[in-house]
């Protein structure tokens, strides 16, 4: 089969369309919460507590949901496939990670600005205490060792479908069109969320690069002494850097858990919060380059989770399942490229000169 027929085929099958969904669906979570790591880092503060920041959000964002599903909230317009509306209350949930993600994050900034504790040390501290403090109140309002929905799935509530535009519908001679290739990319099975978190990853990156607030906080994490000569609050600064960041890695944390654990919590997040990390340092603390980054390792991560339903050639033979590799070799391969990745450029990456070390008013 020549390389065009190869790619109309795939294109009909969906495989295509497929790949870069799902894609989307791994690497936004990932920009988002890189993009947190930038904001504290640049700041100046060291936030390796992302993994458990977004463990915290993604529970508290289960558990909202789950609240005002019991409440009844937006249960007439889940009947009636209201879509508008449902996202209206995914976009409230993300607000809520985000507070309280930000808020947990100031657990860090209090260490790291007030106490100069080693942030290292700090962020680890976040880390194991995030899922300890899930789990038990998972256990405490679950009785079990997930919380999941009070009712539906993740798909049913908040995915976009064909269906909700009149395509798709019906049966035989009767059933209308389906979309066409950019529809099924871009609108069909798709969590409108993915592209909130991409308008986000735009406008703070924006912010960042292109505004007298992100000037004097990248100049807080670069040079501190002379910042402060300037009559710019530093420990001001650093507790936004920290606070963007944790409200960040808590929404990243909340999107993460509607769109691959079917809005589940149970303390993990698969190591997203490490991988983010990662993804911030390749990328090299600038947000284009962590946008291709997270690209790359969503497109593994897509790879791990799909291999067995993946018909490459669209000849109808799964390939990456016959050939006869564990199934556990690819779950290591977004893992294995994060550690060959980083080892050839963690050398040549740059970090803000003044990270990780507590600002003193007293020194210059």
């Amino acid at each position: 089969m020549d390389i065009l027929g190869w790619i109309n085929q795939a294109i009909t099958e969906g495989t295509i369309p497929f790949l870069i969904r799902q894609t989307l669906i791994y690497a936004v979570p990932l920009m988002i919460v890189a993009l947190a790591g930038v904001f504290s880092e640049r700041s100046g503060v060291i936030n390796l507590a992302l993994e458990g920041i977004m463990i915290f959000g993604a529970f508290i964002g289960v558990l909202f949901v789950r609240l005002v599903q019991q409440w009844g909230w937006f249960e007439e317009a889940y009947k009636a496939k209201d879509w508008l509306t449902l996202q209206g209350f995914s976009l409230m949930t993300m607000g809520v990670t985000a507070l309280l993600g930000a808020a947990f994050a100031m657990l860090l900034a209090f260490a790291a600005i007030n106490l100069r504790a080693d942030q290292t040390i700090g962020g680890t501290a976040l880390n194991l205490m995030a899922p300890a403090l899930v789990l038990f109140f998972v256990r405490i309002l679950a009785n079990q060792n997930t919380l999941q929905m009070a009712s539906g799935d993740s798909a049913g509530w908040f995915m976009l479908k064909e269906s909700y535009f009149g395509f798709g519908v019906g049966r035989g001679v009767n059933k209308t069109p389906s979309m066409g290739f950019l529809g099924q990319i871009f609108v069909n099975k798709v969590y409108p969320v993915t592209y909130v978190c991409i308008i986000i990853f735009i406008v703070l990156a924006i912010i960042l690069y292109k505004t007298k607030f992100g000037l004097r906080l990248r100049a807080c994490g670069e040079n501190p002494q002379a910042a402060d000569s300037l009559g710019i609050n530093v420990f001001k600064m650093r507790y936004a850097g920290v606070g963007i960041s944790g409200a960040l890695a808590g929404m990243g944390g909340f999107v993460y858990a509607m769109t691959t654990a079917n809005c589940t919590s149970n303390g993990d997040v698969a190591g997203f919060g490490f991988l983010a990390l990662a993804v911030m340092i390749f990328g090299n603390w600038k947000p284009g380059n962590i946008a291709g980054a997270a690209l790359l390792f969503g497109l593994f991560k897509c790879v791990a989770a799909s291999y067995g339903s993946l018909d490459i050639n669209g000849d109808g033979v799964y390939m990456l399942k016959e050939i006869g590799v564990s199934a556990h070799v690819y779950r290591l391969l977004p893992y294995v490229i994060t550690l060959v990745v980083l080892a050839f450029t963690s050398k040549s990456s740059r970090a803000p000169k003044a990270e990780g070390i507590p600002y003193d008013k007293s020194t210059r």
